[in-house]
């Protein structure tokens, strides 16, 4: 299928792409891979008036350490991430992402904000308790990662506001683990914990509508907190399952026999 006729404005700075977004009056849409928005659109399950290019928008590829944190720009390709030595358990998670064509265009701020929640980047950022960087009219605001994902492909973000960047802490020991039918797939579980600040932090992907913060101390509590759903790629059963055998590998990965 062929996408349904759209605007298209390719603007140079925030303060362009927010004005663009304030002129479509909730019918614009940012584009910045494309990795998710294309399909959808190419299936016309979404059909945006305004679509906004920012992949010319100045100061929105940074990837540098910042305290304990490392910023990551919205335009900061997966495969970049998945170089990158600052942030080792991201560089992992980015490695799990797709295959080299989505991870050389998918970038970082479209993946938070596409809020896919078996999506590996939203699992993490949930897991080390990233902050969000939101532009809008009103100017930027800072939102945690577990306050932005509202649901299946759902964010607290409102229609004018767009994600310049999340800083994600960079954990003293963690681990990640991923279930998926082929490498590239996308994941039916994914599992990270992450020790930030002496504190021991479990997200669960491919459980929920969001990703999951688990309070489970061990592998094997987990499956008293999971509510999942069943579908075409398993029970729920199946994937309560996969998800605590997916969590002693990454506690195990992590050096961590039980969270503090």
């Amino acid at each position: 299928m062929k996408c349904a006729p759209f605007e298209y404005v390719r603007p140079t700075s925030v303060d362009d792409v927010l004005a663009a977004l304030a002129e479509a009056d909730g019918e614009g849409k940012i584009l910045a891979g494309g990795q998710s928005l294309v399909p959808v659109m190419a299936l016309r399950m979404a059909r945006p008036a305004v679509l906004v290019d920012v992949n010319r928008v100045d100061g929105l590829s940074a990837l540098d350490h910042a305290g304990g944190n490392v910023h990551v720009g919205a335009l900061v390709r997966h495969q970049a991430l998945a170089a990158q030595t600052l942030h080792p358990l991201l560089a992992e998670a980015a490695r799990h992402i797709g295959h080299t064509a989505v991870r050389t265009r998918g970038t970082a701020g479209g993946s938070i904000a596409h809020a896919d929640p078996a999506a590996e980047l939203p699992v993490v950022a949930v897991a080390t308790g990233a902050t969000v960087t939101v532009a809008g009219p009103q100017g930027d605001r800072w939102v945690a990662a577990e306050d932005l994902f509202a649901g299946p492909l759902m964010t607290t973000l409102d229609p004018g506001e767009m994600v310049t960047g999340v800083d994600f802490p960079v954990p003293t020991r963690w681990g990640f683990a991923e279930f998926a039918r082929r490498h590239g797939d996308f994941a039916l579980v994914t599992v990270v914990v992450a020790e930030v600040g002496g504190e021991v932090r479990t997200a669960v992907g491919g459980v929920g509508p969001v990703p999951v913060r688990a309070r489970a101390t061990r592998p094997e509590e987990l499956a008293d907190e999971l509510s999942p759903t069943g579908d075409l790629h398993g029970t729920a059963d199946f994937r309560r399952g996969v998800a605590v055998e997916m969590a002693r590998r990454a506690f195990a990965s992590a050096g961590i026999r039980e969270a503090a």
